[in-house]
């Protein structure tokens, strides 16, 4: 997630600078044509480019609306893991508890940092990428890959389970399910050794549920692509939009010029160039815009910050645990929440 509250233009021509360069390449060349070659008739009335152009607009404003609806939902998913793990947290060191306290304090540290193996095992699986995922031109590949926080293959679980657990769930499809699973094995454990009521055997259960449900909202939305019928054709009027606009804009600015002096009608058709290039711009950029929220759990520069979050939970579980050697909150690297 991008945080600095300006985006930097050395940023904005990572993603810009081969559509800046083609808009410019193209427009030159359909006013050289028009202008040297005197091929008038490539000249087309504005009017019907405009109806084009408001159309394009309220397509990609929809497009726009539904992919931030996507991302939206995805951090209000991850809000909730926040929550449900402070709150297994406080029920494992509230509920859990013997004349034993050596034991009280291994369960409460291995049920805890199970749940922190959870967190970051799910994380790591929603990073990985799919089929249809977005693919960035080079430079901007270059600066994800320098921070190498995407995709990463690593499962972080091993740093808070025992390796005999690790080397199980290396073999599993889904380590994120068996970690919950895990869990529900030591709650029926407790239960059975008559450390927990049947009452808070039900809370216990309740949240690791819930841990499911959050589990399956997140990956409903990795598994399930934007549908392509809006992002595909998105693009294709974007591009149709933007490839005529030179073409009217011939038009717009020969009727400007004839109001002027004579000598200087070619040559302020000129200025549909720059014009041409800002305006298809924007176009371009609006509609990528909604390419880049489709798929908040990409670990791109708007997604959903689970390296932050999963941080954040880790922090104030092992503090609860009164661990006194906390990890460093995570920071932006140039400016981007991991």
């Amino acid at each position: 997630m991008y945080v600095k509250r300006n985006i930097g233009w050395g940023l904005v021509l990572r993603y810009a600078w081969k559509n800046l360069i083609f808009f410019a390449l193209y427009a030159a060349a359909v006013f050289c044509i028009y202008h040297f070659l005197k091929w008038d008739f490539i000249s087309i009335p504005f009017q019907p480019l405009s109806v084009i152009g408001i159309a394009v607009a309220f397509y990609i404003g929809f497009k726009n609306s539904q992919s931030y609806d996507r991302f939206w939902e995805g951090r209000k998913i991850w809000g909730g893991i926040v929550n449900y793990s402070r709150t297994w947290a406080l029920q494992v060191l509230s509920f859990v508890r013997t004349e034993d306290p050596e034991y009280d304090h291994k369960m409460h540290t291995e049920m805890i940092h199970r749940h922190i193996a959870w967190i970051n095992a799910l994380r790591v699986q929603l990073r990985q990428p799919k089929s249809w995922a977005i693919k960035e031109n080079r430079m901007v590949e270059k600066v994800f890959d320098k921070h190498n926080e995407r995709n990463i293959s690593c499962n972080e679980a091993y740093n808070f389970v025992s390796m005999r657990e690790f080397s199980d769930l290396k073999k599993r499809v889904n380590p994120a399910t068996h970690l919950v699973k895990n869990q529900g094995r030591s709650i029926t454990e407790l239960k059975n050794k008559n450390i927990l009521d049947g009452f808070q055997e039900d809370q216990l259960q309740s949240v690791l549920e819930e841990m499911y449900n959050l589990q399956g909202k997140c990956e409903r939305i990795k598994n399930t692509p934007f549908p392509r019928q809006y992002g595909f054709f998105s693009k294709v009027f974007t591009w149709i939009f933007v490839l005529l606009l030179p073409f009217g804009l011939l038009d717009v600015f020969e009727a400007s010029a004839a109001k002027g002096p004579v000598d200087m009608i070619q040559w302020y058709i000129f200025l549909m160039i720059p014009f041409s290039v800002l305006i298809s711009w924007i176009f371009t950029t609006m509609e990528i815009v909604g390419d880049n929220s489709e798929d908040p759990f990409e670990g791109r520069i708007n997604d959903v910050p689970m390296t932050a979050l999963c941080r954040t939970i880790e922090i104030d579980l092992r503090d609860m645990l009164d661990e006194q050697e906390l990890p460093e909150s995570v920071t932006p690297k140039d400016h981007i929440l991991y």
